[in-house]
């Protein structure tokens, strides 16, 4: 999954360490109290940046860097929700 694609598909509304402000960078979720988005980070990650770079070049600390990492992989490693139709259908009977 590209780094994007993790950014999108996560609820970042349950991570502590960001946040969303419309107006602040289109409403993209940034680190808190930053202009940083979230995405930079997989985005760097992914092109082989280590994260003592990302940390220099983006004045980010490595709490906030392994923060938005482990919620991502506990959000990744979460069994998907399955929502279980109220009535049954017998497909036969269709």
């Amino acid at each position: 999954m590209k780094g994007r694609d993790v950014v999108a598909t996560l609820d970042w509304s349950q991570c502590p360490a960001v946040e969303s402000i419309p107006g602040k960078r289109s409403g993209a979720w940034v680190f808190k109290d930053t202009r940083m988005p979230v995405s930079t980070v997989f985005e760097n990650l992914e092109s082989g940046a280590s994260i003592e770079e990302i940390m220099e070049w983006f004045d980010v600390t490595r709490e906030q860097i392994a923060a938005v990492l482990e919620f991502a992989a506990r959000s990744l490693d979460a069994p998907p929700s399955v929502e279980v139709p109220s009535q049954m259908v017998d497909a036969h009977s269709l």
